[in-house]
């Protein structure tokens, strides 16, 4: 508690310099994935966005195993209790894959992966044995649903396959599954909350979409766009006015209800109609107060350049691995600025408005 209260007022008072260090480290070990989801940027082919570039734009494909030694050699110098999350932009077909996992537990740094889990069944074995802590698995609903969104017609079964095998090495990592509330799926969320009640996940969480329509670009743009261009995103396949508000809220009610063996959880938390209302029809208003992740987390992408929080962030370049040490990049110029101008702006800009970062 003391820890946490004192990094609230550093944020607070002095953002331009952090005086503790970051809480993950965002990794974007490759620029490839292996589905087609309808949600994402990525996964339509919306290159001209912020989110596309921060997973895509960047070359070799694959981030060499040479500089993950030197990120995981740096974390277990300057900030050994920093966690590792591979999230970026599928790291199950990230081919050094097991060799950092197995790097990074040598050097007793914690390690987390998201993932879609189409290849999760292959890798499972190694996945166990490389001591990894935790998996994050992507799923968006029910079977056919889920497979849908997904553009592939298995994807579900083989992430459930994964799953399965998994459990059945005695070393494994904590298993958890989250899932992007969507036009697609609102309906079906307790079908697929009550699918999972025997299968001994640590947590199960609901995200509400995050999306950035072309009006709040244009506001954010109109005072911001010299220093921290906002694009559009994930709003060319998804119609906000199709989500049906009242059915999502009476699910949302459901599911509280039950007492399911595992943590449940919405991000954000959203109880009744008229705040539903607000977060998908209004998002000119700010639901969050301030950005946490720019004040805990740094994205390193393949070519080792840096971006503040992660691939949904401002495409703004504070340092990189091959001429910087982490350490100078928690603090570089470029992020001290961005972060003392976020505060300035009340914690979050324009285009912040429904950045899961704010919640």
């Amino acid at each position: 508690m003391i820890v946490n209260h004192f990094k609230s007022i550093n944020k607070r008072l002095y953002p331009q310099k952090l005086f503790y260090g970051p809480e993950w480290i965002v990794l974007g070990v490759n620029n490839v994935c292996n589905l087609h989801c309808k949600m994402c940027d990525v996964g339509i082919e919306y290159t001209a966005s912020n989110f596309y570039q921060n997973l895509m734009g960047t070359s070799p494909i694959n981030m060499p195993m040479g500089l993950i030694k030197i990120i995981f050699t740096q974390t277990e110098k300057f900030y050994p209790k920093t966690k590792i999350g591979y999230a970026f932009t599928e790291p199950l077909i990230y081919p050094d894959l097991i060799e950092s996992l197995q790097y990074a537990k040598a050097k007793n740094l914690y390690t987390s992966i998201t993932t879609n889990a189409l290849t999760l069944k292959q890798k499972a074995k190694d996945i166990c044995e490389s001591g990894l802590d935790d998996i994050f698995i992507s799923l968006d609903g029910p079977e056919e649903i889920h497979n849908q969104i997904r553009g592939h017609k298995s994807s579900f079964q083989k992430a459930i396959e994964g799953i399965d095998e998994l459990l059945k090495h005695s070393q494994q990592p904590n298993i958890s599954i989250f899932c992007v509330i969507t036009e697609w799926n609102i309906g079906h969320l307790k079908e697929f909350a009550d699918y999972f009640k025997k299968i001994p996940l640590k947590q199960l969480g609901f995200m509400h979409t995050n999306f950035t329509p072309d009006f709040i670009v244009s506001n954010h743009n109109k005072i911001y766009g010299d220093k921290y261009p906002a694009t559009i995103s994930n709003t060319e396949q998804i119609e906000i006015s199709k989500m049906n508000l009242k059915i999502l809220l009476d699910e949302i009610r459901e599911i509280k209800k039950i007492n399911y063996p595992f943590e449940l959880t919405f991000s954000p938390e959203i109880k009744s109609e008229n705040d539903l209302d607000v977060f998908y029809n209004h998002p000119e208003k700010l639901v969050g107060r301030i950005c946490n992740d720019v004040y805990r987390n740094v994205m390193i992408k393949s070519d080792g350049s840096v971006i503040p929080a992660h691939g949904r962030c401002y495409n703004l370049n504070i340092g990189n691995i091959y001429n910087n040490s982490l350490k100078e990049i928690w603090n570089s110029k470029v992020v001290s600025e961005f972060r003392k101008d976020l505060m300035a702006a009340g914690g979050l800009f324009p285009a912040c408005s429904r950045c899961c970062s704010a919640f």
